[in-house]
């Protein structure tokens, strides 16, 4: 389904849109990508999801892209005595591995790990920042607290620890269970919780064997500080800015979110803005005006997608959430600043010979009539260095891979259309004119520019551009072989 737009939108499943109905709802109103959550719902639940939407893209004959969102570690406190109890700022509250159940003075942290990196002066937050705790006294098994700010605690609330790297796996058991799981299903995208170093990455990649494609949440000051290398191990990104606001101070977290759009962007890898885009709109048909803002904020940056967590997946209003996004990403589009700001911030990157081809194409789309970007693509990088070049026409995506078709859904601008596999030029460029032409991008009399690799079907080849009439009699006449 072509869209009016080049931001994608990506929607989480959940109980308010888990049946066909509902989720073929949602793409229609402009969902691309569909989150599965994996911290929520059973395996058979997730497969029936799975199969609902694999269904909805054979009968639309249009690739969907499918993100399975892994849990990564959590860590909480144990139970109360009493449910939950009152901390007062200033108060003394002891973190330890007593299983016993917890009061005013004390409740089980049962992550050793925790207290094995912990040291005097390090911040504990609780329940999402709420509850804020000093270490002033730490062993191997507790950790002595001041109160800095007071509030209820209860039952198995989270725990972060923002001035700490800790010994943990970005992987769980529950989690390297859901990623088999996952990729075993057929996913596209893999989101990986809990990053905080390149080997995160490459350890999900490795169990991953290129079943499915690696998206890396940063959610910790940690994947912040290292987040070239986390970049460069990753095949995506996640800005996952509830995490982060928790974790460092709020105002940090839009100088943050505009760094690493930029460095995605730079690096031709795609990435998601999330969490709170909409929140209201779990609750309301509406939302604020600051939500719109926040949307059209990420979209003015460039961002590849943005993202719909609770408001798709339990909202009341879940399809008129999607339709929202839907009618900011066009009126932003739309608008003469949006080209201004795309094109100020676009850098150059100039070291390939599918760099430059990139690069011309757009450069030749954008001084002439060109109509599209047509480029054949196996891997799928080609698509993604054109989609970084953020042109003024759209980008068709022709490959026979349908596994890469379905990742590049989730990238700027890309439309993608499956091709029986080429051997020759022509058949190409005829292939290109037909998409272009059935996608509605150009009519009989318009021209497109085509890229592709030769010889074709090998990874990495792009070394072709051609300005190319969509009338096939034209094609004939002027494309050798």
């Amino acid at each position: 389904m072509p869209r009016h737009r080049n931001v994608k939108i990506v929607a989480t499943l959940g109980p308010a849109s888990q049946d066909y109905d509902a989720i073929r709802a949602l793409h229609e109103a402009g969902a691309d990508v569909f989150r599965l959550n994996m911290s929520h719902g059973s395996h058979d639940s997730i497969r029936e999801k799975h199969g609902i939407i694999r269904r909805i893209e054979a009968e639309l004959g249009s690739p969907i892209c499918i993100l399975a969102d892994l849990q990564g570690p959590k860590l909480r406190v144990g139970v109360f005595a009493k449910g939950e109890e009152e901390l007062a700022e200033g108060a003394r509250f002891r973190l330890d591995l007593d299983e016993a159940e917890g009061d005013s003075a004390r409740v089980c942290l049962p992550h050793p790990e925790i207290f094995a990196a912990l040291e005097p002066g390090a911040t504990l937050l609780v329940n999402d920042g709420k509850i804020r705790l000093r270490v002033t006294e730490c062993g191997d098994d507790f950790a002595e607290c001041d109160v800095m700010v007071g509030g209820v605690i209860s039952n198995r609330k989270g725990v972060n620890v923002p001035d700490v790297e800790l010994p943990l796996a970005a992987l769980s058991e529950k989690d390297r269970e859901d990623l088999e799981f996952a990729c075993e299903l057929g996913v596209d995208w893999l989101a990986l919780s809990f990053v905080q170093r390149a080997r995160d990455v490459t350890e999900a990649r490795e169990l991953a064997g290129g079943r499915a494609a690696i998206l890396s949440k940063i959610e910790k000051p940690s994947a912040v500080s290292r987040f070239a290398a986390i970049l460069e191990a990753s095949d995506g990104v996640m800005v996952a800015r509830g995490d982060l606001g928790v974790e460092l101070p709020v105002q940090n977290v839009p100088p943050i979110q505009k760094r690493l759009v930029r460095a995605c962007r730079a690096a031709a890898k795609p990435v998601i803005v999330a969490t709170q885009m909409l929140e209201s709109m779990i609750e309301s048909p509406v939302p604020t005006r600051a939500e719109v803002s926040d949307v059209a904020t990420a979209i003015y940056e460039g961002a590849d997608a943005i993202m719909l967590s609770a408001e798709s997946a339990a909202g009341s209003y879940p399809v008129e959430a999607v339709t929202t996004m839907d009618n900011v990403a066009r009126e932003v589009e739309d608008d003469p600043t949006y080209r201004e700001v795309i094109e100020a911030s676009r850098r150059a990157a100039r070291t390939t010979v599918a760099d430059g081809i990139v690069a011309a194409a757009r450069e030749i789309a954008e001084t002439t009539d060109i109509k599209a970007i047509c480029c054949f693509t196996e891997s799928g990088t080609t698509a993604l260095l054109t989609a970084r070049e953020r042109p003024r026409v759209p980008i068709v995506a022709m490959t026979s891979v349908l596994r890469t078709a379905r990742r590049l859904v989730l990238s700027w601008g890309v439309n993608c259309v499956m091709t029986d596999e080429l051997s020759r030029f022509k058949l190409a460029v005829i292939n290109a004119a037909r998409a272009a032409r059935a996608l509605g991008y150009a009519t009989a009399d318009d021209q497109i520019v085509v890229t592709a690799g030769v010889p074709f079907n090998m990874p990495g080849t792009t070394n072709i551009l051609r300005v190319a009439p969509c009338q096939e009699s034209l094609i004939y006449a002027t494309e050798p072989g």
